[in-house]
């Protein structure tokens, strides 16, 4: 839930946002907690973090992802779906508004790009070969909520989490104003400009991708993937 001071010429003082139901990983995500930075490497991402990754899906932690996708659930929110007459299968996204915007104010303009295709959990699933997908779907991203919101293009970033929230490749599009809060910190936010140049200067052939690269990012205590993988390795429980 978001309240603001709508109608009003100033920015919102106040937002308030109220999760139900509240599951555990919403506790463990919004909780005080102990951070720490952590490096994935290439084998830890192969033996411990893809397996989590796995699971977490097993488990239907993406259900509300598809029901959204296949326009079961919360339609009302999305602003904007690839027309599929049109539009070729893994082209296809829908827009949704994050849950930290007012959806009033332009200057903290923040949105999320779903897209339809399940092949790509995370960034650590992009390759080579997508470079051309990546470049299209970011223009078509550019030019749609340009045309939403009547802003420029060269007024909107797009970036990607790592680790995500959810095992489902999103883009997120924030306004260039938005102040740079948690979610566009070091250690969670990546460019995806720069992720598609580091793609496309990528040694090898068109099966090079992200999987083979380092990644280093922030991680809460109280987070599973630190109490299940890193916490583990850290103290040469897993191997």
């Amino acid at each position: 839930m978001a309240h603001s001071g709508a109608g009003q010429g100033n920015p919102p003082d106040l937002k308030i946002n109220l999760i139900y139901p509240c599951t555990d990983q919403h506790l463990k995500k919004y909780a005080a907690q102990t951070v720490r930075y952590v490096t994935e490497t290439p084998e830890i991402y192969r033996d411990h973090v893809r397996p989590y990754m796995q699971t977490k899906r097993d488990q239907g932690r993406l259900n509300w992802v598809f029901n959204i996708l296949d326009g079961r659930t919360e339609q009302e929110d999305v602003l904007f779906r690839s027309p599929h007459d049109t539009t070729p299968d893994h082209e296809r996204y829908l827009l949704l508004p994050d849950l930290n915007w007012d959806r009033k104010t332009l200057g903290s303009l923040h949105l999320l790009a779903l897209v339809e295709r399940r092949d790509i959990w995370s960034l650590r699933d992009l390759k080579k070969k997508h470079v051309p997908w990546l470049k299209s779907i970011v223009a078509d991203i550019a030019n749609t909520v340009s045309r939403l919101y009547s802003i420029d293009s060269d007024m909107l970033k797009c970036y990607v989490h790592y680790q995500p929230t959810y095992y489902h490749f999103h883009i997120h599009i924030v306004h260039v104003s938005l102040e740079a809060g948690a979610t566009q910190a070091v250690g969670k936010a990546l460019s995806l400009d720069n992720i598609i140049s580091q793609l496309a200067t990528m040694a090898g052939n068109e099966e090079a991708g992200m999987d083979n690269v380092d990644l280093s990012f922030t991680l809460g205590e109280a987070s599973e993937l630190w109490t299940d993988v890193f916490l583990p390795l850290k103290e040469k429980r897993l191997q």
